[in-house]
């Protein structure tokens, strides 16, 4: 495995591109549909990291569960890459465009009865790969995260944060252009969620992977993103979109520089108290 630092630049190209036009969501309800998200134009950059912040109910994660093609739009287009996302009448998700997509989800969702190298691994087990090539690249991906030690314990042998590494590098096993998160921190403690969003970063930097992720979190929004997109309450719109340019690596020192606090008030400001 090749040595990286935190200063190494993202890799040129590893990432892809995402182009979301005119996309909206309505489900369908008892009591009449319920409009989700508004109809959304959105670009994210290859290489960027993104990050869908809004009052709860606005749509953020139904609208990075679309980017998923975990469920389909009520309307709009959704291209990875150039490539669409969603094709033909019933809406089908496309294979070319779900191959580039990583996903990591608000609980690890680990199997209790396999070791973390086999959690990390499921993806390729269901691809047919082979265990020799499953193992050296589950081995390789736990390194990454900080797991090269427990690659045969069993997930209730580890921390909250050491499950979520876990779920990190099984979504990143199959080599995805673009990972999509979903609160992925939301459960752990302050201390907990500080070491992984430094994590985070550092495997952001060293793999040049588009990233949107999807918190509730302001400052977590504000120390993580290139750009921070601001969801009003539901039926979610896109409110405002706010460039973050402190230099990078950042550490947690640059939570206590007079920037960074406009930036979390502007965008308190911006919610208005709807969190």
């Amino acid at each position: 495995m090749t040595e990286t630092t935190d200063d190494l630049p993202p890799q040129a190209g590893s990432g892809e591109a995402i182009s979301v036009r005119g996309v909206g969501k309505t489900y369908a309800a008892g009591a009449g549909p319920v409009r989700a998200l508004m109809p959304t134009d959105l670009e994210v950059e290859p290489g960027e990291f993104v990050v869908l912040l809004g009052p709860s109910g606005c749509g953020k994660t139904t609208l990075l569960r679309m980017l998923a093609g975990l469920i389909s739009p009520t309307e709009g287009t959704i291209e990875i890459g150039g490539r669409p996302l969603f094709t033909g009448r019933d809406a089908t998700p496309a294979r070319d465009a779900l191959g580039s997509l990583g996903f990591v989800f608000q609980a690890p969702n680990l199997m209790p009865w396999r070791k973390v190298w086999r959690n990390i691994a499921l993806p390729l087990e269901a691809k047919g790969i082979g265990r020799a090539e499953r193992k050296r690249r589950a081995t390789e991906l736990a390194e990454l995260v900080g797991l090269g030690e427990f690659l045969d314990h069993y997930p209730k042998q580890l921390s909250g944060g050491m499950q979520q590494r876990v779920a990190i590098a099984r979504a990143l096993i199959h080599r995805p252009s673009i990972l999509l998160m979903d609160e992925p921190f939301g459960a752990l403690d302050a201390m907990t969620r500080d070491t992984m969003n430094l994590l985070l970063q550092k495997l952001w930097q060293d793999t040049g992977k588009t990233v949107v992720l999807v918190t509730h979190s302001i400052s977590e929004a504000v120390f993580l993103a290139d750009r921070v997109v601001l969801l009003s309450h539901r039926p979610g719109r896109v409110q405002d979109i706010l460039d973050v340019d402190f230099q990078r690596p950042r550490d947690l020192t640059v939570s206590a520089e007079p920037e960074f606090g406009d930036l979390v008030s502007h965008l308190r400001g911006q919610l208005g108290g709807q969190q």
